[in-house]
């Protein structure tokens, strides 16, 4: 995206809804000509000629899409006067029907009248440069546009409403004063006089290194709310783990069959759950097998259990003695990380549940399950959830859901660890100020008060075009 056309101030079009055939679209419009464009081709339908500057702005009005005399559709402007719109600029939205013939007629007659087809994003970075919002707020629009759950979209509405650009103008405020007070020192550097006391910088450094360890620390979450809980569903050939996905799902989307070994690579799908997004993951049975293909698939799912904050160990109850099962459990908890495991006692049926629960007493979040007969699935649901960190359903503190995000914190907390390990060196005033500068542009960074043309380059090409 070359950001000096964004600066000439084009005026852009672009498809608002997704492409294809619907009831209903919506073309934007935005930039300098955008009411002088509209006029030379919107029609009122009672003949009256209306100069669209002089209408109020956020109204409607039902009118005629022509060429050459030719009605392309019949549709409904809605006019947007800046500064009080998305963009900051003039902005149209022309709401057609939905016919991809109609869209592109449209689009392509604006071009002709002076229109440019917008670049992914460009109408959210007309916003960020007209600051009608900053970057992080920026980048929340695409979380929202992107959230497929309820605690998704309430942590992008928070962070699009100024929730992580509350947070970082407090930091760099206290950070402003503190560079200025080294900055005056260095102005009467051979009167040797100092104006920021030590003792204070230091137990401020820290404070602020603690808000900042918080937030990257939040990061753990925020991922999971944002791209999902990973779920891997890990146990011995012919478990039953395919059945058990298939039930979780409510389609089938795994391949059941009687013989051991059917699954021979990751199957993957998603299901919010209680608001919750989870990502579960169909391995391959673990066994010691000759099969080349087999193995690489139980490779994949050795890994997937590292990558996974729950494994579910699924195990058919008739086969497998509790000495066995605690065996099992300690194999897998030697193979990952931090992930919680929740061992599911399968094939069961409800004559079976009494003498199955006493011998295994005493395992830690043991369910049974039926996953053929779909018996107890609905307690594993809401067994998922319970396990998923209860924090995340309520939000209420800022959270970290972007990588570019957490990379310049973290790079803000380098910046204030090595000012806090100058300040007990007793080094230069002028080192000092150097490290609170560095971090200060990281965490304008995050804002886009201090961003690249690169930084923004790489937020806005992964928007949509029309956003």
């Amino acid at each position: 995206m070359n950001l000096l056309n964004i600066l000439s101030k084009d005026t852009i079009v672009a498809l608002a809804t997704p492409p294809g055939k619907g009831a209903l679209a919506i073309i934007r419009i935005s930039g300098p000509d955008a009411f002088a464009i509209s006029e030379k081709i919107f029609f009122f339908t009672k003949g009256i000629a209306h100069k669209i500057q002089n209408l109020p702005s956020q109204t409607l009005h039902f009118g005629q899409v022509k060429t050459a005399d030719i009605i392309l559709d019949e549709v409904v402007l809605s006019i947007f006067k800046s500064p009080k719109t998305y963009t900051g600029e003039d902005l149209i939205e022309i709401s057609c029907h939905g016919s991809n013939f109609i869209q592109q007629k449209i689009i392509q007659l604006i071009v002709s009248f002076g229109g440019r087809i917008a670049n992914p994003g460009e109408f959210t970075l007309r916003a960020f440069l007209n600051k009608k919002m900053d970057l992080a707020q920026a980048e929340a629009v695409n979380d929202l546009i992107n959230s497929g759950s309820a605690v998704s979209h309430q942590v992008a509405m928070q962070q699009m409403r100024g929730g992580i650009t509350n947070k970082i103008k407090t930091l760099r405020d206290k950070l402003i004063n503190l560079a200025a007070l080294l900055e005056l020192e260095l102005d009467f550097s051979e009167e040797d006089v100092a104006f920021a006391n030590r003792d204070e910088m230091k137990i401020l450094v820290a404070a602020l290194r603690n808000v900042i360890g918080r937030l990257i620390e939040s990061f753990e979450l925020g991922n999971v709310i944002k791209n999902g809980i990973p779920v891997a569903i890990v146990g011995k050939p012919n478990a039953g783990k395919s059945t058990l996905l298939n039930a979780l799902l409510q389609e089938e989307r795994a391949i059941v069959s009687e013989i051991p070994g059917t699954t021979r690579d990751l199957i993957e799908d998603e299901m919010t759950i209680d608001g919750v997004l989870f990502r579960f993951i169909d391995t391959a049975g673990l066994r010691d097998t000759k099969d080349i293909v087999e193995n690489m698939g139980i490779h994949k799912a050795l890994d997937a259990m590292k990558k996974s904050a729950i494994i579910i160990y699924l195990f058919d109850g008739h086969e497998l003695s509790k000495k066995d099962l605690l065996i099992e459990l300690d194999l897998i908890k030697g193979n990952t990380g931090n992930s919680e495991i929740l061992p599911l006692c399968n094939k069961i049926d409800i004559e079976d549940l009494d003498y199955l629960q006493k011998e295994y007493e005493g395992i830690p979040n043991l369910l049974f399950i039926s996953a053929k007969t779909h018996l107890y699935v609905e307690d594993l649901r809401s067994k998922l959830v319970g396990m998923f960190d209860h924090r995340a359903l309520q939000v209420t503190e800022t959270v970290i859901t972007n990588l570019r995000h957490v990379e310049e914190f973290r790079q803000t907390d380098n910046a204030l660890y090595r000012a806090e390990q100058g300040i007990n060196n007793h080094i230069q005033t002028e080192l000092l100020a150097h490290e609170i500068r560095i971090a200060l542009n990281h965490l304008g960074n995050v804002t886009g008060e201090i961003a690249s043309k690169d930084i923004l380059r790489n937020v806005f090409e992964n928007f949509c075009i029309g956003k």
